[in-house]
């Protein structure tokens, strides 16, 4: 359980390790793999996510399955709960 919460906290932050940790990455590898601007979010994902199941595998809690869905979650946490926000809004309106 411990792994699920520590992949859905990456995965809330991969938003602000996008310039710390993924634009290097991506001024290193810019010569020798093409990688386009819209990416750069991904690799900051990927860089958090294996922050996570390093995590994960140090405090020995979490399957692979629990950190991806974790990761996932806390990557659009506030696209869901805005939804869910919007759900509850449009049930109570008359």
């Amino acid at each position: 359980m411990l792994g699920f919460i520590i992949a859905v906290v990456a995965g809330f932050l991969t938003k602000y390790a996008e310039e710390p940790l993924a634009r290097p990455l991506v001024r290193l590898l810019q010569g020798k793999i093409e990688i386009e601007p819209g990416e750069t979010r991904l690799i900051a994902f990927m860089i958090v996510m294996l922050l996570a199941g390093v995590g994960a595998d140090l405090l020995d809690s979490g399957s692979t399955f629990w950190l991806m869905l974790g990761g996932v979650l806390g990557y659009f946490a506030t696209r869901v709960l805005t939804a869910i926000k919007s759900a509850i809004d449009g049930r109570r309106a008359p």
